[in-house]
């Protein structure tokens, strides 16, 4: 326990799934928590939207886990409002050492059908939102004077190819190569930066019947336990997914100080995704 005591985490997207298994895993390990997420539906998204409610949750196990926490609404794509909300968050706290940049989206269409919409939602978010977030978080960080730990969440699509979803693996490879920029110029800081890249992790962005579709386009109204096996042909280990849990686990160690020589890595954790 205390893995990352005393320390102060900004996360984006955190009202559910990934965003919040990370607001949950730092706080046992003795962080304070800056949460922010949009709670309202997004154009083009396959997922269902969160809600305050769902934002309301995570502080409430934040707080179970001993944490204290600051939660905002805001959308990622709107600079102005993140970084209103952070700094305030900050101020709240007391300041920032881990940035977790979580918030995404994604939606399906072969490269020549993907509605300009989709598209330039699904980078807006999944990669400017990125970069705004690292934008608003890196002159906290520097003020601090202590270094610091950026964690941003790309994905097993920014390290390889997948059919169907051109605009998120564009976005998802994009925040690779800001991490690998981010992480040359913040090292001076001991800032270190760094991406988890994630296989199918068992959130509302895989769990919804458009997934199922893409999977299994043979079937009129797939289920889990039918398409499984089909993300488990993906895989090496026998799993057909990722908990949300194993990517904290993996969010947690770069956070932390066991990770201090570590930067400008990107951290698979796929189940054998990207070797397969």
């Amino acid at each position: 326990m205390g893995r990352v005591a005393g320390k102060i985490a900004f996360i984006t997207g955190a009202a559910r799934g990934q965003g919040r298994a990370h607001a949950v895993r730092l706080a046992e390990e003795g962080a304070d928590i800056i949460a922010m997420d949009i709670c309202g539906p997004i154009d083009t998204s396959v997922a269902k939207p969160a809600t305050p409610e769902d934002l309301a949750e995570t502080a409430r196990l934040v707080e179970k886990a001993g944490g204290r926490v600051h939660t905002f609404q805001g959308d990622v794509r709107d600079f102005a409002a993140l970084k209103a909300g952070l700094d305030e968050g900050v101020a709240a706290l007391g300041g920032l050492d881990i940035v977790v940049g979580n918030a995404g989206m994604w939606s399906y269409g072969l490269v020549e059908e993907i509605p300009l919409e989709a598209w330039n939602t699904i980078l807006d978010i999944n990669l400017t939102g990125v970069w705004h977030t690292v934008r608003a978080a890196v002159p906290h960080l520097k003020a601090g004077g202590k270094g610091g730990s950026i964690i941003l969440t790309s994905s097993v699509a920014g390290l390889k190819a997948y059919a169907h979803c051109s605009p998120y693996v564009a976005a998802k490879h994009g925040v690779v190569g800001l991490m690998r920029t981010a992480a040359v110029e913040l090292g001076e800081f001991s800032i270190r930066v760094n991406t988890v890249n994630p296989s199918n992790v068992r959130t509302d962005l895989i769990h919804n019947e458009t997934t199922y579709h893409l999977f299994a386009p043979d079937l009129e109204n797939p289920t889990w336990e039918q398409v499984a096996p089909r993300f488990q042909g993906m895989h090496l280990l026998p799993s057909p997914d990722v908990l949300p849990e194993d990517v904290a686990n993996a969010v947690l160690f770069l956070a932390s100080d066991e990770s201090k020589r570590t930067t400008g890595l990107t951290l698979t954790v796929d189940c054998g995704n990207y070797t397969k």
